[in-house]
């Protein structure tokens, strides 16, 4: 068993396989697109070759301003082949190509609502969990993944908070304060590797990088001028995206994340968004009943292997 990244010489073969597309985001549109723009690399897809022939495939994502991917994309085998064993092998020799200092890479596969009671999504998705597992992303969340789109009606802006950009020392500020306490996995993972102002700096990173508008960023404050937490309305490759949220804890318990919500949904909107994506933690109710109460709806989930905390 050979393992090696691709090269353009294996675009037919690429193309073939991920015409079969099972839990995997990808498309030959998709590829192409994402190949041309770098978000795609030869560098972070990998194969397993035997005998001179392709028998699996693992597709990276990652940000075209930054060297090394960020998440699975696509895993793909060829029929007859030992899926956990090529995929656990292929996972492993690409985290052993990231960065040790880098943010932490994860495996994201997405599957409907109602999975557990569909065989043939359970059937796919647990090979991919098994071979991520082997290979170090051991720690699965389950993500709600939340949409809004206009025809669910635009909840009113809050008349309680006042909205104001602000610069990005004073995001960093805000971050740090609001990891204080977050339910958000991925954030506990980073808090554990980096502490919590390294977590906050990968985040203003990963946030400045995105195609989202910096000039939508807000800070709250209340009618005393107390500072009580963000709103950050971004984009992604794939359109409008509620970024990040958050209360600060002394805040908390007040119902501010519908008013910081409302906040980004009207700025995306006024954008020209039509349509808006968001996701929050299965184990995250408040969030989870935000969303619900400002008219998003929850259309599928996101399954997050990465990491084990510590």
């Amino acid at each position: 068993m050979k393992i090696r990244t691709t090269v353009e010489a294996d675009l037919d073969t690429i193309h073939t396989l991920i015409a079969e597309q099972s839990l995997n985001t990808v498309t030959r549109e998709r590829y192409d697109e994402y190949l041309a723009s770098g978000a795609y690399r030869h560098e972070w897809s990998w194969v397993v070759e035997e005998d001179g022939r392709i028998i699996a495939l693992a597709i990276w994502w990652g940000m075209e301003q930054f060297d090394h991917p960020f998440s699975i994309d696509g895993l793909y085998c060829v029929p007859g082949a030992d899926r956990v064993a090529v995929w656990t092998e292929l996972i492993r020799h690409a985290l052993g190509n990231i960065p040790a200092e880098a943010e932490q890479p994860e495996y994201h596969i997405f599957v409907p609502n109602g999975w557990r009671d569909q065989p043939d999504v359970v059937a796919e998705l647990e090979p991919r969990l098994q071979a991520a597992a082997a290979a170090g992303l051991s720690e699965v969340t389950e993500r709600l993944r939340y949409e809004w789109l206009p025809e669910y009606g635009l909840s009113a802006r809050s008349t309680r908070l006042r909205f104001e950009p602000a610069d990005d020392d004073a995001f960093l500020d805000v971050f740090c304060r609001v990891i204080e306490g977050s339910l958000d996995a991925s954030t506990r993972r980073a808090v554990a590797r980096v502490g919590v102002e390294g977590s906050a700096k990968e985040d203003l990173e990963v946030y400045q990088s995105m195609p989202g508008e910096r000039s939508w960023w807000r800070l709250a404050f209340n009618p005393a001028g107390e500072l009580v937490g963000f709103a950050l309305p971004s984009a992604n490759n794939g359109g409008p995206v509620v970024g990040y949220l958050g209360v600060l804890a002394e805040h908390r318990g007040n119902g501010y994340s519908d008013d910081l919500l409302a906040e980004i949904t009207h700025i995306l909107v006024e954008a020209g968004a039509e349509r808006i994506r968001a996701d929050t933690d299965l184990t995250n109710k408040p969030m989870a009943a935000s969303f619900e109460r400002l008219g998003y709806r929850n259309h599928a989930v996101r399954m997050v292997a990465g990491y084990p905390v510590g």
